[in-house]
């Protein structure tokens, strides 16, 4: 299994030209680039040629766009604007050679039915599908553990990708997302691993179900989340790409960026190692 960084861990003590440079020195295969604050940052200073000169010339590579944010259920000018942004995206993907795009569901205070919310996810897929599908890119949908995400199980998100029914939209898993909301196990156990596209590991401090929050993440291994679960399972329906740890741990944005990404590998790998 491939090791990634994702780029919230280092959100506010580093950015995108240090995490490059030092995921590189640890050995990182992948890196999820925040398109909407670090990669924003980025091209300030820099050009999307010298990003994919970079990768070209470094072991480390672009594994996903992370994120096209609350895609589903807008009006028709946020409509109208999520869909020129996810070509923006398409562009970006282009040049830097990155292979999904993470889209996140849309999080409101506002009451939607299920039936209302699932369709427009549907819909507004299949049209982000057809668009990816001539840039060779693949959308991974992450479904957020929160009761003000309207789609916030691993149960929902998975009807909906069967219902999307394209090759090339699937699911970011994330262990912390589907212990946040209470996630059945036995579902993951009967899905197909074609459609788990990306892998988010985390763990939690041991707090009420739908009341944490990202700030409650901890490093892998150092929490309440039974990763023996989501990690045997995960094995048993074939998947064995990508881990790509993901945290939002305040304190840890105090440590530096040398720290935060050699501890992050190190708890990742201690959890992993036994597995795979």
């Amino acid at each position: 299994m491939k090791l990634c960084f994702n780029e919230a861990t280092t959100l506010e003590n580093s950015n995108l030209e240090k995490d490059l440079t030092i995921c590189e020195q640890n050995g990182y295969d992948y890196i999820e680039i925040r398109t909407m604050d670090k990669l924003t940052e980025y091209l300030k200073t820099h050009t999307l040629d010298d990003l994919a000169t970079y990768f070209q010339n470094h072991h480390i590579k672009p594994l996903a766009l992370n994120a096209l944010v609350f895609f589903n259920n807008r009006d028709e000018a946020g409509h109208a604007a999520i869909i020129q942004e996810f070509q923006e995206m398409m562009h970006i993907c282009d040049k830097i050679g990155a292979k999904y795009v993470v889209a996140v569901p849309l999080v409101t205070t506002e009451k939607i039915l299920k039936k209302d919310i699932k369709q427009s996810c549907i819909e507004v897929l299949q049209e982000l599908s057809n668009i990816a599908e001539s840039h060779g890119v693949k959308i991974a949908l992450e479904f957020v553990g929160h009761p003000e995400c309207t789609v916030n199980t691993f149960e929902d998100a998975y009807d909906i990708v069967q219902a999307v029914n394209r090759d090339n939209v699937g699911l970011v898993f994330d262990s912390f997302h589907f212990h946040a909301m209470g996630s059945n196990i036995q579902n993951l156990k009967n899905a197909d691993g074609s459609k788990i596209f990306i892998f988010h590991i985390d763990d939690t401090e041991d707090f009420q179900i739908g009341l944490l929050t990202d700030d409650d993440r901890v490093w892998p291994g150092h929490g309440a989340i039974d990763l023996e679960a989501h990690i045997t399972t995960l094995k048993q329906i074939g998947y064995s790409d990508v881990v790509s740890v993901e945290l939002f741990r305040p304190e840890y944005y105090q440590l530096t960026p040398e720290e935060t990404i050699e501890k992050a590998k190190t708890t990742t790998l201690e959890v992993i190692s036994k597995y795979y």
